[in-house]
């Protein structure tokens, strides 16, 4: 489990296709400063597990599913990624709680500077959009975030300067794509309440 909580920005050193999988290897100090073989870190908003760590890099394979289902697929040498590592039980939730399931993607529609802050519009695919209400949580490549509007097929967040400094939210641009996780929370609120019409 994460928070959405970014701890750091890493880099994609290699992703190497194998056949329905991939190999990805990123750089990161913080991170891999105590992973050990079968950690977790989430990798902008994907859980992976720590298949090697050789100095300030990890290696995680990472399944069909995982590539069809978020934009790992598309990462290259030299992109920067959003890194958290695992949640231990004596640590604060400082953001909601962020499973590193990614339910789809979407991509960045335009961008709105303020005096001090950016109002971000991301697409919200159609399966996805009755999971998201104005002021509730989701993850967007893995950052916890407050949903500031909705409409039908989209919606905002208001980024504050730590976010746009200190995640890949900061750089990314219209036409980007992001992965998406809905809050898990109204996803068991649907399945209990389907249960309880049946």
């Amino acid at each position: 489990m994460f928070t959405g909580i970014v701890e750091e920005l890493g880099e994609v050193v290699a992703l190497e296709p194998r056949g329905d999988s991939a190999r990805l290897t990123v750089r990161g100090a913080v991170v891999t400063g105590d992973a050990r073989h079968g950690d977790s870190i989430a990798v902008n908003g994907v859980c992976l597990t720590v298949a090697e760590v050789e100095g300030d890099s990890f290696t995680a394979d990472v399944m069909r599913e995982t590539l069809d289902r978020s934009s790992l697929g598309a990462l290259r040498p030299g992109a920067r990624v959003n890194l958290e590592r695992a949640v231990r039980a004596d640590q604060r939730l400082g953001g909601h709680i962020v499973q590193g399931h990614v339910d789809g993607t979407g991509e960045v529609l335009s961008r709105e500077p303020g005096e001090h802050w950016e109002v971000v519009r991301l697409s919200l695919p159609a399966n996805l959009a009755r999971y998201v209400v104005e002021k509730g949580s989701i993850a967007v490549d893995g950052v916890s975030l407050t949903v500031a509007g909705v409409a039908e097929d989209s919606f905002a967040v208001s980024l504050i300067p730590t976010t746009l400094g200190l995640t890949t939210l900061g750089r990314k641009q219209p036409g980007e794509p992001v992965n998406l996780e809905v809050d898990v929370i109204a996803k068991y609120v649907e399945k209990l309440t389907q249960g309880a019409r049946a």
